[in-house]
This record gives C-alpha cells, structure tokens and sequence, in this order.
C-alpha cells in the first residue's frame, strides 16, 4: 500500500469533517459530543493553510485515508517550537500501519517547520492511539484526571510527547 501525505485542499474539507464525525459517537477520540459540520470547521481549516501548521491528506493507493494536522500549542510566543498533533485514520485503514507511518512523517517534516516538541492529548481509555504514539517513541508527561465528562463518565486525558532531534 502506498501511502502519501499531501497539504489538503478546501476540496478535501468534507471528508475531513466526515472522517472526525464518525470518532464523536465512540467516545474514545475527540471530547466533542456532537458531529460538526464543514461550515464549524471553516475557521480551524483556514488557520492550517499557514506553512507552520499544516493540514495533510493522507492517502493509500490513491484513496483518502484520513488526516494529519500540527496546532499550535497553547497559543503563546514561547511554544512557538511545540504543536499539538492530531491523527485521524478512516475506519477502513485502520491496522494498516498508517499511523505509524504518519507519526515517521511528521518527525521527518518537523526541522523544517521549525518543531522541536510534539505533543498529544489522549483519553486514558483509547488504549489504540496510547499504544501507538509509545511505540512510536511518545512518553507520557502528563496526566489529567477525570477531566472529560462523557456520557456521564469522567475520563483521564494524558498528556504524551516528544522531543525531535
């Protein structure tokens, strides 16, 4: 499977919002609690057209596989070097090690966006996504408990992060 990671289009705004969407019922990925829609996500899309914090496509076999953004981290000068990552894989390219290949490909982008830290928030209970980033080098820095209410259940979100050479 060929996978390659390009800077998305306006075009690709549906399908990015499609693939989040079917995250936001399993209560394990995202702490919205209802879908979004495509207009919402307009000012989001908008501060990703920047060249410091992109907003990639991803893509097997030419198909779209789901998304891959870098954020700015808390929104004040200092971590001006440090991004928070999101990582979204459509349902049928799940297990298919582009997540792996994702994470590699922010790491080799990462010197030229002028990144030094990568940060990623996930709920304690999404063991998929904490399993992962710590295969992929991520150590957990934090932990916030029972921070998230989610249909009635209070959830941990941890903090994992990384530093790149």
């Amino acid at each position: 499977m060929q996978i390659k990671f390009q800077r998305a289009q306006h075009s690709d705004l549906p399908f990015i919002v499609k693939v989040y969407n079917k995250t936001v019922a399993s209560r394990m990925v995202t702490a919205d609690l209802e879908p979004v829609t495509v207009a919402q996500r307009e000012p989001w899309f908008a501060a990703h057209q920047q060249r410091r914090r992109p907003l990639w496509l991803i893509t097997a076999d030419g198909q779209p596989a789901g998304w891959l953004s870098l954020s700015d981290y808390y929104g004040r000068a200092a971590y001006h070097n440090t991004v928070e990552i999101s990582l979204y894989i459509d349902e049928q390219f799940r297990g298919q090690h582009i997540g792996q290949q994702s994470l590699a490909f922010v790491e080799q982008q990462a010197p030229t966006l002028g990144i030094k830290t990568v940060l990623s928030f996930i709920f304690g209970h999404n063991q998929p996504s904490l399993h992962l980033f710590t295969k992929q080098g991520y150590r957990q820095w934090g932990k916030l408990p029972q921070v998230a209410e989610l249909d009635g259940e209070f959830r941990d979100l941890v903090i994992l992060g990384k530093q790149i050479n």
